[in-house]
């Protein structure tokens, strides 16, 4: 394929060859009515900045956008599964692209979708909708612990690294939050340059391999730490247990996206593989996880601290309930990653089929903690492939608080799911390290798409729990969703996904499919 390079190399090639073409046969001139015009169509691919695979594939590039309109309007095949394992057309993926561009994003003819299916959902609308006055909802996270609480936004950025992203990925989508005021998660990779660049909200993830705050050893480094966590751009610091994608495993660079600049800010060597421990070294069991998460809030000046995990085993997560109750010490939020989360790199058995999917999991923690009496000091984020806003009201009728979200943010980028991200060949400039790509990936551009996304998000949300003839995202409960369960049978999120009575778990009261886990649990191991 053309790159920019190799067609600015034929543009000056071709029209001296046809020149001396002519030389010797004289109608080659005519080819210049052919050249010309493709030289001039791509010198301008060249410079325009709204899109990137034509600053990377000038002429050759548009061969796909000629496709995508004259493609059916329809989509009748699906490209992936959502959250609850129904198929996500690429209706919902045309769907990012038009509202992170300010494009109408109405659809004529109805629904494209069979409602009458098993597993179909929707949202009870009233008779009486309220009208939609607030426009900036805030979801305050930090408890009685925190001296600097912070008002986040319901839909954020899920964690993406310097690395594993490029640079100029980084800093849209940090100037994304930045002017639509919601925050942007840092992924485990560190907190680079280009995450500050642009002053947007920062979740500095600590994940195993400590990046950014590690001795020589790749042990946990407090100075360091404390130095980077002090900084305002810093809201929150998550750390990261495991993630959807490959939960049980560390983060995975490959070599070949391991630049000089990268290895320096991870503190790591040159020429292999970044792996990433699977388990932390600064803690090993639940009642030391808690205390790290104090230490931390105690380094960073009394910032929120959380930690994101995938739900493997459930005896694991109550001990860390129990730990809480024994310590008094709570994490200000709790991030649950889905098994369906993505990755740039990843064993295929672990991205298919390790780990809890995020309703199961969201359901399990969220009653966990109202059994231990514990929800009320904890805020729940719910990450894993949400792309609309009913995607993230339904996570919210479950228990989340707030959603984050990687896919669609880095869809709105202009991300075309090309499956490259570890090859360093991404065509969009968004998961690569190779300079001539990621140049091409116009940073002011991008950014204002990424807000526009949010934006629009937010305003659909607000639209819906207007529709449902609530006043605000609190009032949201199970009952408020429907399932199509098989044929005619229709139940609510709240007769599916029954909530246990508070504080049934330390009173001995759990329902008998709780009790077996509980008991294993223990405050002082996993």
């Amino acid at each position: 394929m053309l790159v920019r390079t190799q067609f600015i190399i034929l543009s000056i090639v071709a029209p001296l060859a046809t020149f001396f073409l002519a030389q010797f046969w004289h109608n080659a001139y005519w080819l210049f009515i052919i050249i010309l015009p493709l030289i001039c169509l791509g010198l301008y691919d060249l410079i325009q900045r709204k899109h990137t695979i034509l600053r990377i594939y000038p002429v050759i590039g548009r061969f796909r956008y000629l496709f995508e309109s004259i493609r059916p309007e329809i989509q009748q095949y699906f490209v992936e599964s959502d959250t609850n394992g129904l198929p996500i057309s690429r209706e919902f993926r045309s769907l990012v692209y038009q509202r992170a561009k300010g494009q109408r994003d109405t659809r004529p003819f109805g629904t494209l979708f069979d409602v009458y299916r098993d597993g179909a959902e929707w949202v009870n609308h009233s008779l009486a909708p309220k009208h939609v006055t607030e426009t900036n909802p805030r979801i305050r996270f930090g408890g009685s612990d925190c001296q600097q609480p912070y008002d986040a936004s319901p839909l954020n950025i899920s964690a993406m690294s310097y690395g594993a992203l490029s640079k100029n990925a980084i800093m849209a989508l940090n100037k994304g939050a930045n002017i639509g005021g919601f925050s942007h998660n840092t992924g485990e990779g560190g907190m680079s340059p280009y995450h500050l660049k642009n002053g947007g909200d920062l979740v500095w993830q600590i994940g195993t391999g400590y990046f950014g705050c590690r001795n020589a050893k790749g042990e946990f480094d407090e100075a360091l730490f404390t130095k980077k966590a002090s900084r305002s751009e810093v809201k929150m610091i998550e750390i990261k247990l495991s993630q959807g994608a490959k939960p049980g495993h560390g983060g995975i660079l490959p070599a070949v996206k391991l630049t000089q600049e990268i290895a320096d800010i991870r503190h790591v060597p040159m020429g292999h593989d970044v792996v990433s421990p699977p388990a932390h070294t600064a803690f090993s069991t639940p009642i030391e996880l808690l205390q790290f998460v104090a230490l931390l809030r105690k380094l960073s000046g009394g910032k929120p601290v959380g930690f994101k995990l995938c739900i493997g085993k459930k005896s694991e997560f109550l001990a860390i309930c129990k730990a809480m109750i024994e310590t008094n010490i709570t994490p200000d939020f709790i991030t649950i990653d889905g098994s369906e989360g993505g990755t740039g790199a990843a064993p295929i058995e672990l991205t298919n089929s390790v780990g809890t999917p995020l309703r199961d999991a969201l359901i399990f923690v969220n009653n966990a903690l109202i059994g231990c009496d514990l929800r009320k000091r904890i805020r729940l984020i719910a990450s894993g492939k949400a792309l609309s806003a009913f995607h993230i009201l339904r996570l919210m009728a479950l228990g989340a608080d707030t959603v984050n979200s990687a896919r669609a943010m880095m869809f709105a980028l202009g991300c075309i799911q090309a499956r490259q991200c570890n090859q360093d060949t991404c065509p969009t400039g968004i998961a690569t390290q190779n300079p001539t790509r990621y140049k091409a990936l116009d940073v002011n551009d991008k950014g204002q798409r990424v807000a526009n996304y949010h934006a629009s998000m937010i305003e659909n949300l607000l639209e819906l729990i207007a529709a449902a003839g609530l006043s605000n995202l609190n009032e949201l409960k199970p009952w408020h969703i429907n399932q199509r369960v098989h044929g005619t049978e229709v139940h609510n999120y709240s007769e599916l996904y029954p909530c246990v009575e508070s504080c049934c778990l330390v009173s001995d009261t759990a329902p008998k499919d709780w009790q077996s886990d509980w008991q294993q649990a223990a405050a002082n191991s996993w």
